[in-house]
């Protein structure tokens, strides 16, 4: 785990109802090089996790559900049957916050437990 992942996952998700600004493209970079394999599309950013059987994806959907009502942030998630793809972005300032990493980071630690 990098260390800017670490260091987002030691962190915890600030409620943001608009009114401040989306995350600059400057600030952005370096999160996103920190978090292997999410990428930039849109507004947001993403990752496609693969599984080996429906069980697993579905174990993982579930995790990810608990993190997301734990940090009260929460992602758009395209469910296969053996992968799903989570896309983060802050719906409320229209583009990119602290959260959306905070979670990606949080969601990755998921496969160090």
């Amino acid at each position: 785990m990098s260390t800017v992942a670490q260091e987002l996952v030691r962190r915890k998700c600030a409620p943001c109802e608009g009114g401040v600004a989306p995350l600059t493209e400057a600030q952005v970079g370096p999160l996103l090089k920190g978090l292997p394999g999410w990428g930039r599309e849109g507004l947001g950013i993403f990752k496609v996790y693969g599984f080996k059987d429906h069980y697993q994806t579905l174990a993982f959907v579930n995790a990810v559900a608990w993190v997301s009502h734990r940090e009260d942030h929460h992602p758009n998630l395209i469910v296969g049957y053996n992968s799903v793809r989570v896309e983060y972005w802050t719906h409320a300032i229209g583009g990119l916050s602290d959260n959306d990493f905070i979670c990606a980071a949080k969601i990755d630690a998921l496969f160090d437990l």
